[in-house]
């Protein structure tokens, strides 16, 4: 055999030969070196500072878990007990708006275009790999600016890791994608008329809404957190929570948004001073106490909303618009309307005009001598104050010299995401639910609905707070008041659906009252009409239609923000803007360019406008210094009946 030859020796490389001669660094050089950064601590589901979960903190999660799970399971089948025992006000509806057939209308033409289907696919697609793109990026450490941006004023993804963390992100941007997506094709779509088209985008959204990452413990990184943090407990307490609004909606969920014991009416809210000066079956008048030594003559008249409490209008003392008017010197009366059981299920539109509005004002001619008033209607309460001007054209009754309406609407051709329940199912289902209460409409009803109007900011944000953080609504005055509402009669309620929202008559000279038929453009005293630019209730545009439907002068203004903030904005406060222009054309785009912007609360130009009218003095009038003796201290008796 031939002897193995050994492979032969490499030489080392001049650099590693010229490496090994070199002498070592002393000490000190070495000393000096800078460390190596420290691998970024990422902790439990890679959250930075969370502490790596142990295996005793997963075994009580697990069983905090599991234990909020077998009482989900019996609150699930109490439930299901109470729906088969038959209760009339406790009947889920798998379709509450009655929607089914105009989504299927909306679809089917959805899927007969082609052309608008490959658009969308085309934009979804492409904003996929755009997404996908810049979330390898970010998974690499760059930070490549998002695909999709949330809309302006969305509080859902204020958590940090919604932006920074790469999976949280994607997930975000992916639901937003998914939504435009969506929302463009029904939105979009041929051949459909308006109203279906906007039932199908409110359902819609209402699903988008509903299907958000932020509804759910294992999408959510504020609920994963907090689940290793208190090792399930916010579970748990979150089960309670709801079990607690179960119990208090007896079966409904009546969603908690606030602390209902923080808040004491006439102590805490609705606290300026006064004394209720008359009542009858439908109203209380307050007449609020002066804070000047004169006060201008002719007083004001405020018909608040009877759908909500009057109280809006006197929150705490720094924002209360009813303090302010009293610092201004003026001679405040307000009706503060019943909150109505079934013994009043029967009372009418007219009922509410005559035993409320007209009422009111023959009780202020009463108390203080003066036949005339400057009349205030807020919301549906300036929908009455509109129908009752025009009656009393008709009847030639001139006790009311100016009127200004906040937020109201008359003509409801663009009254808003509203009439999206307007229709002969909806109606029947709120005529089942009045009789089922004894003819009244309860207060959580009317609360439902509204908070669907908001449902991220008014339902889903509660339902991650109260159900998935398991914490406590805190006290919070603006949603106390949300929160007490009040009753509907039924026959008043039907009525204002059919005649306004569904037939719009008034507006149209087609609503008749106590034998006439009623005309605005009879009304010829000087109105102020105040709408807010960001109003989803009463629309600016709805408004300003309704501005221009009267015989005499009127004035336009528009305020920044939404139905309250707009109206509640104290000029202390320094905030939002307002809009002023004199005149009065076709159309608000055209009104806008002509208006002009000013900074802060629009308060002092009404309270001007109310001045150049009348600026006349006399001296300060205290509640029941006339021939109407007090009943009782403000805020009354009615406004403190919750539902």
């Amino acid at each position: 055999m031939a002897e193995k030859k050994s492979p032969p020796k490499r030489a080392k490389s001049k650099k590693l030969a010229s490496a090994a001669k070199k002498p070592a660094k002393p000490a000190a050089a070495e000393e000096a070196a800078p460390p190596p950064a420290p691998e970024p601590a990422t902790g439990a589901m890679g959250f930075p500072g969370l502490p790596a979960a142990d295996l005793e903190t997963l075994e009580t999660i697990s069983r905090n878990v599991m234990q909020s799970a077998l009482k989900s399971q019996k609150l699930m089948a109490d439930m299901m007990r109470r729906s088969l025992e038959g209760d009339p006000t406790f009947a889920p509806q798998a379709d509450p708006l009655h929607a089914s057939p105009e989504l299927a209308k909306a679809w089917e033409n959805v899927l007969s275009d082609p052309e608008l289907l490959l658009q969308a696919q085309s934009d979804l697609y492409r904003g996929y790999l755009d997404l996908w793109s810049g979330a390898t990026k970010k998974m690499m450490g760059e930070t490549p600016p998002p695909v999709i941006e949330p809309e302006k004023g969305d509080k859902r993804w204020r958590a940090a890791e919604w932006t920074e963390h790469p999976m949280f992100d994607a997930m975000r941007q992916s639901y937003l994608l998914n939504q435009r997506f969506l929302l463009n094709l029904v939105n979009n779509a041929k051949g459909i008329d308006e109203e279906t088209r906007r039932k199908v985008n409110f359902v819609t959204r209402q699903m988008i809404d509903a299907m958000s990452p932020t509804n759910f413990a294992l999408t959510n990184p504020d609920v994963l957190k907090a689940t290793f943090e208190t090792k399930g407990e916010n579970l748990s307490r979150g089960l309670m929570n709801l079990v607690n609004d179960l119990e208090r909606g007896k079966g409904r969920l009546a969603l908690s948004q606030t602390d209902m014991e923080g808040f004491v009416v006439g102590k805490d809210l609705a606290a300026t001073p006064g004394e209720v000066i008359f009542r009858n079956p439908v109203m209380e008048l307050i007449q609020y106490s002066p804070v000047t030594e004169t006060v201008r003559q002719r007083p004001i008249l405020i018909a608040p909303p009877w759908i909500n409490k009057f109280y809006i209008m006197d929150m705490r003392p720094q924002g209360s618009m009813i303090r302010w008017l009293t610092q201004q010197g003026f001679t405040v009366f307000l009706i503060s309307w019943v909150n109505p059981d079934p013994t009043l299920k029967d009372k009418t539109f007219e009922d509410y005009i005559r035993e409320g509005l007209f009422e009111a004002l023959d009780a202020v001619e009463t108390a203080t001598g003066e036949r005339q008033v400057d009349a205030i209607g807020y919301c549906i309460g300036g929908t009455m104050l509109g129908s009752a001007l025009a009656l009393m054209a008709a009847e030639n009754d001139d006790r009311i010299a100016s009127a200004t309406f906040f937020a109201a609407q008359l003509d409801f051709e663009l009254a808003g995401e509203l009439l999206v329940f307007i229709d002969e199912e909806w109606f029947k289902e709120i005529g089942r639910l009045m009789d089922a209460q004894g003819g009244v409409l309860d207060g959580r009803t009317m609360a439902d609905t509204f908070n669907m109007l908001r449902a991220n900011d008014l339902v889903w944000s509660f339902v991650i707070n109260n159900y998935l953080l398991g914490k406590t609504p805190q006290a919070f005055d603006l949603l106390y008041w949300n929160a007490d509402q009040t009753r509907m009669p039924k026959t008043l309620h039907l009525y204002y659906l059919e005649k306004f929202y569904k037939q719009n008559a008034l507006s149209k000279g087609e609503l008749e009252l106590g034998g006439h038929r009623l005309d605005l453009k009879k009304v010829k005293i000087p109105v102020f009409m105040q709408a807010s630019k960001e109003d989803h209730i009463a629309p600016a545009d709805s408004v300003y239609r309704s501005a221009r439907l009267f015989g005499g002068k009127t004035q336009y203004m528009m305020a920044g923000s939404g139905h309250i903030a707009g109206v509640v904005n104290h000029p202390d406060a320094n905030k939002y803007q307002h809009w002023v222009n004199e005149t009065l054309p076709e159309t608000r785009e055209e009104w806008l360019k002509g208006a002009k912007e000013n900074p802060g609360s629009w308060w002092p130009h009404w309270k001007a406008w109310l001045l150049s009218m009348n600026d006349t003095q006399v001296p300060a009038r205290k509640p029941g210094g006339g021939k109407l003796k007090p009943i009782c201290p403000a805020p009354g008796e009615y406004v403190k009946v919750r539902s």
